[in-house]
């Protein structure tokens, strides 16, 4: 699908764009693959890896999503972009509340106004659990992302199909807590918020992958939401630093004790697909134009990291760290 195609991530010098100009190099032959970030030293360093002499389709682009005009200039003949961009450090919105609005939902509107002002064909936003009855300023400006992103493929007025991919933490990503617990094993003792907190667990493989599903799949306005494994804290620590004692140092403000994908709210529009569920969007103005389709979720359901059928053991954690190229014992 992305063959002799021009495709354009933004945000892409962060952890997902890497490993996401990683797979589609590697699997597909695009016309331009564009990365679109404000970082001009992340773009040099990026650059050393994925030079144009070695992929003369690469491209980066200096820009900020809040910038429409940019935005405007960097957007002309892409077919496909991934919305990536996003301030995602929950202290830092905390404290520049302001700031993350501007680039989460500001950036957000922009992106989708472009996008369908200029003909891009599909737009793929990514999403978080942290969106799903959010309790802190990073939650809810990604819950408003999201329903801009559902929404747009009725107000735009446009060709241009808009959907969302849903996924928890993402093992190997910057602020991961795997390489905080490798360092802290050194010292002795690993900090611990809770030892019942629960967290979805995804590879940064698994997640481009289902953002490329998603271009395939999507009919417009649905929420891509993975089958995936959940993992206990606890069990982290001991995979990465077995025998190292513990401190519980309480959650941070903030946090969750468990994260949610689905609420059961959003179990009336659910479907389940086999890897993954689709929430359908619900608005008596967007009529649904996709034809996926799958069984419907039980009347209640919630897809929780407690509550999740699937976990990881710390065998399998360990087991899955190496594979990630962690320093695990």
């Amino acid at each position: 699908m992305f063959d002799g195609k021009s495709v354009l991530i933004t945000g892409g010098t962060g952890s997902f764009g890497k490993k996401c100009v990683e797979v589609i190099l590697r699997d597909h032959s695009p016309k331009r693959l564009i990365v679109f970030s404000r970082d001009e030293l992340k773009q040099f360093e990026m650059a050393q890896r994925f030079s144009d002499t070695d992929h003369p389709c690469m491209r980066y682009f200096i820009g900020d999503v809040r910038d429409k005009e940019r935005l405007y200039r960097a957007f002309r003949g892409v077919d496909y972009v991934i919305h990536a961009a996003a301030m995602k450090q929950v202290p830092t919105a905390e404290y520049n509340p302001t700031e993350c609005i501007r680039t989460n939902i500001s950036g957000a509107e922009n992106i989708i106004n472009v996008a369908a002002d200029v003909g891009v064909s599909r737009v793929v936003a990514l999403s978080t659990d942290k969106a799903v009855n959010p309790i802190n300023l990073y939650g809810a400006t990604k819950l408003c992302s999201d329903k801009l992103f559902v929404a747009a493929n009725a107000y735009t007025g446009s060709q241009t199909i808009f959907s969302v991919v849903r996924y928890g933490n993402v093992m190997g990503s910057r602020g991961s807590v795997i390489p905080f617990f490798i360092k802290k094993r050194t010292e002795g003792e690993i900090p611990v918020t809770d030892p019942r907190m629960t967290r979805f667990w995804i590879t940064l493989e698994e997640g481009v992958e289902l953002v490329l599903r998603a271009f395939e799949l999507s009919g417009g306005g649905e929420i891509f939401v993975p089958k995936i494994p959940s993992m206990n804290i606890m069990d982290l620590a001991a995979a990465i630093a077995p025998g190292v004692p513990t401190k519980v140092v309480g959650i941070r403000p903030g946090e969750k004790l468990h994260e949610m994908m689905i609420t059961s709210e959003d179990s009336r529009n659910t479907m389940d697909v086999g890897d993954y569920y689709i929430i359908k969007p619900d608005s008596l103005v967007l009529k649904y134009k996709g034809t996926l389709d799958g069984i419907p979720v039980p009347e209640n359901f919630a897809y929780s990291s407690d509550t999740n059928s699937s976990w990881l053991s710390v065998d399998e954690l360990r087991a899955t760290l190496k594979a990630q190229g962690f320093d695990v014992p």
